[in-house]
């Protein structure tokens, strides 16, 4: 799996925000989560369990063991307790991004070049905000990918503004996921759907 060794938790900024609520306990969690050493990846509030809010963390590395899903759910009730950011009972659950992950921030983009990804954007080219294709770097403040879809005798290669970038994620793919599973034999401590969970009120 790819790694990012050198890097500090909380020195890259995201590419893709969440919006209302979901922004809102963003904004209160992730100075919890850079303090312990690990990087939030995604807030997501479902109706799973009533209500559930979902928060993806992870290592500058790339890897999220089990106990550092409870280091996280640990540190974060106690603050979400305070800040008080949903006037109900929620189940707050914290996990490593999985597999098929989502690409957040410029160095997933690069890390995860050569596999395939669906994209959109928040402001469309040539009438497009959706994209399919297999990620091909970063050059400049451009993302590079091959279209999966281009029509015949067109050049599948485009780029797209890293600025405009809405969501990404990769694509389970039967060589994602054989590399997903070499790195889990090869390093037991790289846990690629850990999750802690605990219920608020």
């Amino acid at each position: 799996m790819p790694e990012n060794s050198q890097l500090k938790a909380g020195t890259e900024p995201r590419l893709v925000h969440e919006k209302g609520l979901e922004a809102r306990i963003a904004s209160i969690v992730e100075p919890v989560i850079v303090d312990l050493g690990f990087d939030l990846v995604r807030v997501r509030i479902t109706g799973q369990h009533g209500c559930t809010v979902q928060i993806m963390a992870e290592a500058p590395d790339g890897t999220m063991s089990i106990e550092g899903c409870e280091t996280v759910s640990r540190a974060l009730s106690p603050v979400l307790d305070v800040e008080d950011p949903i006037d109900s009972e929620y189940f707050l659950e914290v996990s490593s991004p999985g597999v098929d992950r989502p690409l957040v921030r410029v160095r997933d983009l690069v890390a995860w070049s050569g596999h395939e990804a669906k994209l959109e954007l928040s402001v469309p080219i040539d009438g497009r905000r959706r994209y399919r294709g297999v990620l091909d770097g970063v050059e400049g403040e451009d993302l590079k990918l091959l279209l999966l879809d281009a029509p015949k005798d067109s050049d599948p290669n485009v780029r797209l503004p890293l600025g405009d970038l809405s969501d990404a994620k990769l694509v389970m793919t039967d060589k994602l996921m054989e590399l997903a599973l070499n790195a889990q034999s090869s390093d037991p401590a790289d846990v690629v759907d850990a999750t802690d969970a605990d219920t608020h009120q």
